[in-house]
């Protein structure tokens, strides 16, 4: 996979994007090609922003050289501006970007980049959520850092890709290590029977209930089966404890 990122601060992402993420690049799992915008700049100050026509507070990012970035790779593939305008990025959208070979993402600063280059060259718009932030420097780390994840070798345990928080629709349920005992607070005795089949049911019950309690939003989309109703019933009851 090849991702394209155009940023006037391509350091953020660069120094944001370690450990496994680091490693995926490290390894030829991905490879990334950081575009410095300031590099393109069409005039004798190096800026690449101006007043908006029409007034208004701020500075809007030039065309020119948001143009001259794009057409200096070689293999763009799909182009995404990061915008709180855009639709809210989520796991199924992590999982469709990581199925490209090449994507560019477009990180905006101060009020944003003008319109007609959204218009003839963006694909998409993503949000991260409703909220501001400075610009898209820190977003584009966030969708990468989810992106990466679903690769194939990138996580050592595929299974724990497979069981991560939103694979699959849910929450992923309560976790503990060891020791057994701390503070008087107690592991749930299920978790260390051995019984493999009751520790099964007793994490999918768990994850339903944690999804319910924390997420009703996520939980009401949930299509249950009649197995996952009983053991979430039998949870909630303290039979599964």
């Amino acid at each position: 996979m090849n991702i394209n990122v155009i940023a006037l601060f391509p350091e953020v992402i660069k120094s944001s994007l370690v450990g496994v993420t680091g490693k995926a690049f490290e390894n030829e799992k991905a490879k990334l090609n950081l575009v410095d915008l300031k590099d393109f700049s069409t005039n004798s100050y190096g800026s690449v922003d101006d007043s908006p026509y029409g007034g208004g507070e701020g500075m809007v990012m030039c065309i020119e050289p948001l143009e001259k970035a794009l057409r200096s790779i070689c293999s763009t593939g799909k182009v995404v501006n990061l915008s709180p305008q855009g639709k809210i990025f989520n796991h199924k959208k992590a999982i469709e970007l990581s199925l490209l070979e090449n994507i560019t993402f477009i990180c905006g600063r101060y009020e944003g980049i003008d319109q007609r280059f959204i218009d003839s060259y963006v694909d998409e718009e993503i949000s991260i959520g409703d909220f501001v932030l400075s610009g898209g420097e820190i977003a584009a780390s966030v969708i990468i850092d989810s992106m990466l994840r679903n690769l194939p070798g990138v996580i050592g345990n595929q299974d724990s890709v497979n069981k991560d928080s939103h694979s699959h629709g849910k929450l992923k349920g309560y976790s503990f290590t060891k020791p057994a005992t701390y503070n008087n607070q107690e592991v749930p005795e299920v978790l260390t029977s051995g019984d493999h089949e009751k520790i099964a049911n007793w994490k999918l019950a768990n994850s339903l209930w944690v999804t319910k309690q924390k997420r009703p939003d996520l939980f009401e989309q949930l299509q249950l089966s009649e197995k996952e109703m009983i053991l979430l019933r039998d949870y909630e009851s303290g039979k599964l404890s």
